[in-house]
């Protein structure tokens, strides 16, 4: 009995023992295959010095990148950019502050010739920078203002600050009030008193009078002036400081000084100016002239300046102050 179950269930034919064999046999192949595989695949080898040099470089790349962060004037890339007046910083010059050899002897920032600043060390570029500020009106009004210039090194200032030596610093209102010129230090203190008016009429004054105002030069004078002439009049001193490119600061400076003596603005007939009339409004545009153009065509003639506000582009504050400037006779 257990021979027939033996010869039944446990023999195996010809094929059936080739089939088993070919089975071990890739059994052991796969087995055996991890530690074959380098012999048969050929690996790429590393050049680890190599990988350490650039480990190496990086570090050094970002303990450059935080020291530029941190103290932006080591560096000799820090530059004035003359057309946006921003600072940048040039990668392509080196990247730390190489001390620059000159003399020194005594001098006044505000005549010393550019010779004479080379001579005392002072980078080309930094020199240029000094005289287009002084060519532009600008003023060295106490020692410590150097620390002011762009490029120039803090080294540098510590060196040359005992030298500084600025004459004729505004004489005539240091003898009239010595006190307030050791005091004050910035350009608008050493102005002579007489020449800041007491007020102006901020409808009729010229750019004369605007330019008479501390902080106000000719070009916020012209600005001011423009805008004014586009509105048509100002009906509030508080519309002033929305020139364009005028400092809160200037703004809350001269407030004082404006009046609003002279009534009276240029009016625009809503039923009847067209739509180029009031575009070129500042407080109206394109967007509400034109919604103004279609509700009029549309409803015919406005019967009170107040139907405007039924115009869903114009919100309550743009009806305030468009007020004063619109008409319908």
């Amino acid at each position: 009995m257990f021979k027939q179950f033996f010869k039944e269930y446990l023999s195996f034919t010809k094929k059936e023992r080739a089939g088993i064999f070919i089975l071990l046999a890739l059994i052991i192949v796969c087995l055996l295959m991890p530690f074959l595989y380098p012999y048969f695949i050929r690996q790429k080898t590393y050049d680890h010095q190599q990988f350490d040099k650039e480990v190496s470089q990086l570090k050094i790349q970002q303990a450059d990148s935080i020291i530029h962060k941190k103290y932006p004037d080591s560096y000799r890339g820090k530059n004035y950019d003359e057309n946006n007046y921003t600072n940048y910083y040039e990668p392509s010059e080196k990247k730390y502050y190489a001390k620059p050899k000159g003399e020194v002897f005594y001098f006044d920032p505000n005549t010393t010739s550019l010779n004479d600043w080379k001579r005392l060390g002072v980078r080309d570029k930094t020199v240029e920078t000094i005289q287009k500020y002084l060519s532009k009106g600008g003023h060295f009004y106490k020692p410590e203002d150097i620390s002011k210039i762009w490029g120039l090194h803090k080294d540098d200032v510590d060196r040359l600050l005992p030298y500084v030596r600025i004459e004729n610093a505004k004489k005539e209102y240091a003898d009239n009030d010595p006190g307030n010129f050791k005091k004050n230090t910035t350009p608008d203190s050493y102005r002579d008193k007489k020449s800041f008016p007491q007020t102006i009429d901020i409808n009729t004054s010229d750019t004369a009078a605007f330019i008479s105002l501390p902080g106000i030069g000719s070009k916020l004078a012209q600005r001011i002036i423009a805008f004014r002439d586009k509105l048509g009049g100002f009906y509030s001193v508080d519309q002033i400081k929305e020139t364009y490119g005028l400092p809160d600061s200037t703004f809350i400076k001269i407030k004082s000084k404006l009046i609003f003596a002279s009534s009276g603005v240029k009016q625009i007939n809503i039923n009847t100016a067209t739509l180029d009339e009031m575009r070129s409004h500042p407080y109206i545009r394109y967007s509400i002239a034109n919604a103004i153009l279609q509700y009029r065509t549309q409803h015919g003639n406005f019967s009170s300046i107040d139907d405007i506000k039924k115009i869903m582009v114009v919100t309550d504050e743009v009806f305030t102050k468009v007020l004063p400037y619109l008409t319908i006779n």
